[in-house]
C-alpha cells in the first residue's frame, strides 16, 4: 500500500511504529544496557530489552539467574564497576535500600562514564534516591529513579508502568528504553517523586489485596463460588487488580500465584517492606494512613508465620484456614 492512499489515522499509526522499531533495533538504536538484579521482575525485563535488540550486561549474585540471561544472549559480569563502565544506562532492580545503596557504591567506587544514566527501578525511599542522585551526579554521571508497577505479569508482557523521577531532559533521555519493558511511562516530577508515587500505589496494592482475600473468603463461606462471586465483583464496583489479573483464590486466575501454592509473585517480605517506607514517608508528612497502618501489621503478622517468601496473595489462604490475626 502506498503512503498516499492511506488515512491519517493508518499513517500515523504506521510512522509510530517506524520510530519504535528504529529506535530500538540496530545501529545507533542499540544500546549496551547494564541490568542489576535479575529476580522475578528483574529478569524478564532484561529479556524484553535482548528483545527490543539491545546489548545486555548482567550481574546477580544467583548463577542460575546469570545462566538464564547468558542463554538469551546478554554478557555476565562478576564486577558491576565493569558493567557500568561499559554500559550506556544503567538499570537496577532489587530488593531494599540497604542493598540498593551499598549497589551503587560498589559500582561507582572506581568512578563513572559521565555519558552513563543509571535508573533505580527498586522500590526504595525518596531520600535514599536523592541521597544517590547527589551522589552520582557528584561523579559526572547521571542517575533517576524509576520504580515499576504492574507485577511479574506486567514484567513478562513489557506492560509495566514505570513512574520516573528526574528533569525533563532526562526522562526524555530513558524513555525509549523504559518502552522495551513497559506500557506507560509517566514523568512524575522531580527526583524521588517516582518513588513516592509507586510508595503510595503499593500501599493501595497491599489495602486492596486484603481487601478481596476478606471478601473472597466471606462469599465462599456463605456458600458462594469463587468463580461466580469473581465474575461479580469483577463487573461491579468491587473491581480493582487483586480481584481480576491477581485474585488470591485458586482456579479463578489461571496466571496467578495462588495457582501456584503463592509461589513467586511479588513477596510477603516485599509488600511488607514497602509498608514500612510509606509508614516512614507518611510520618515524615504528618499524613494519616489508618488503613495504611494496618495492612502493614497485616503482612508483618504473615513474615512472622514464617511466610515472607510466599506471594503476598497468601493473606487469602489463612483467612480460609482461620489462622489469621494480628
Amino acid at each position: 500500500m502506498s503512503l498516499r492512499v492511506m488515512s491519517p489515522a493508518m499513517l500515523s499509526a504506521w510512522s509510530q511504529t517506524l520510530v519504535r522499531a528504529m529506535s530500538t533495533q540496530g545501529g545507533s538504536g542499540s544500546k549496551n544496557i547494564g541490568f542489576v538484579g535479575l529476580g522475578n521482575m528483574g529478569a524478564n525485563m532484561a529479556s524484553n530489552l535482548i528483545k527490543a535488540g539491545h546489548k545486555l550486561h548482567v550481574y546477580d549474585i544467583s548463577k542460575p539467574a546469570c545462566d538464564g540471561l547468558a542463554a538469551k544472549g546478554a554478557t555476565v559480569y562478576a564486577k558491576t564497576s565493569e558493567l557500568a563502565k561499559n554500559s550506556d544506562f544503567v538499570i537496577t532492580m532489587l530488593p531494599n535500600n540497604a542493598i540498593v545503596d551499598a549497589s551503587y557504591d560498589e559500582m561507582t567506587a572506581d568512578g563513572v562514564n559521565k555519558d552513563t544514566i543509571f535508573i533505580d527501578s527498586s522500590t526504595i525511599s525518596p531520600e535514599l534516591v536523592k541521597s544517590l542522585q547527589k551522589k552520582i551526579s557528584g561523579k559526572g554521571a547521571r542517575f533517576i529513579d524509576a520504580p515499576v508497577s504492574g507485577g511479574v505479569p506486567g514484567a513478562e508482557q513489557a506492560t509495566l508502568t514505570f513512574m520516573v523521577g528526574g528533569t525533563e531532559a532526562e526522562y526524555q533521555a530513558v524513555k525509549a528504553v523504559l518502552e522495551c519493558m513497559g506500557k506507560r511511562i509517566t514523568h512524575c516530577g522531580v527526583y524521588g517523586m517516582g518513588q513516592a508515587a509507586k510508595l503510595c500505589n503499593n500501599m493501595m496494592l497491599a489495602i486492596s489485596m486484603i481487601g478481596v482475600s476478606e471478601a473472597m473468603n466471606l462469599a465462599v463461606r456463605q456458600g458462594l463460588d469463587a468463580n461466580v462471586f469473581a465474575e461479580i465483583i469483577n463487573s461491579s464496583t468491587g473491581r480493582c487488580w487483586a480481584s481480576e489479573i491477581y485474585n488470591p483464590v485458586p482456579g479463578v486466575c489461571p496466571t496467578a500465584p495462588a495457582n501456584r501454592d503463592y509461589a513467586g509473585g511479588f513477596s510477603t517480605a516485599l509488600i511488607t517492606k514497602d509498608l514500612g517506607l510509606a509508614s516512614g514517608v507518611a510520618n515524615s508528612s504528618n499524613s494519616p494512613i489508618p488503613l495504611g497502618s494496618l495492612a502493614h501489621k497485616v503482612y508483618q503478622s504473615l513474615c512472622e508465620k514464617g511466610l515472607g517468601n510466599k506471594d503476598f496473595s497468601v493473606v487469602y489462604d489463612l483467612m480460609k484456614k482461620e489462622k489469621f490475626g494480628i
